[in-house]
């Protein structure tokens, strides 16, 4: 599994025109599967996620959690997190898992991630044609693979 986490200070999916998550203060989490991916991984990065110390403390310093802060969450899938590049000038999405595996890993992925965070955590809609809107705060982006756990 494959994040792009954005601290934000506000964050929306719209579907046909309908916002459908909406949050303030907190991730926005992209979220990108293979076929590689187990329950290993999804306990891992739920883990990692929301104990991630990128908010700041009282000090200004990023040295609080997602929950220490009581930020929010919306996470969106986005099988292009996984796209080659090295060929030609059109990415190849092969790596990335098909819905018929990638759409139960998310969704024990969410159900991990709501488990961990003890709150609602807001979400796109699978395979949907999203617009994401977003104010990063800081700018903070961070990047995560289960696979190179650094």
């Amino acid at each position: 599994m494959k994040v792009v986490v954005q601290r934000v200070k506000q964050a929306s999916v719209t579907i046909d025109k309908k916002v459908v998550a909406n949050i303030g203060h907190g991730m926005l989490i992209f979220l990108g599967v293979i076929e590689e991916d187990t329950s290993e991984d999804i306990n891992w990065l739920s883990n990692k996620l929301v104990n991630l110390r990128i908010f700041n403390d009282a000090d200004g310093i990023m040295n609080t959690s997602v929950k220490d802060v009581e930020g929010e969450i919306i996470v969106v899938s986005q099988f292009t997190l996984h796209a080659n590049t090295k060929k030609g000038h059109r990415p190849s999405y092969n790596k990335a898992a098909k819905p018929d595996v990638a759409i139960p890993l998310y969704e024990a992925f969410l159900k991990r991630l709501t488990e961990d965070f003890g709150n609602t955590v807001q979400t796109g809609e699978f395979g949907a044609d999203m617009q994401v809107g977003l104010v990063n705060d800081g700018p903070v982006t961070i990047i995560i693979d289960t696979k190179n756990k650094e």
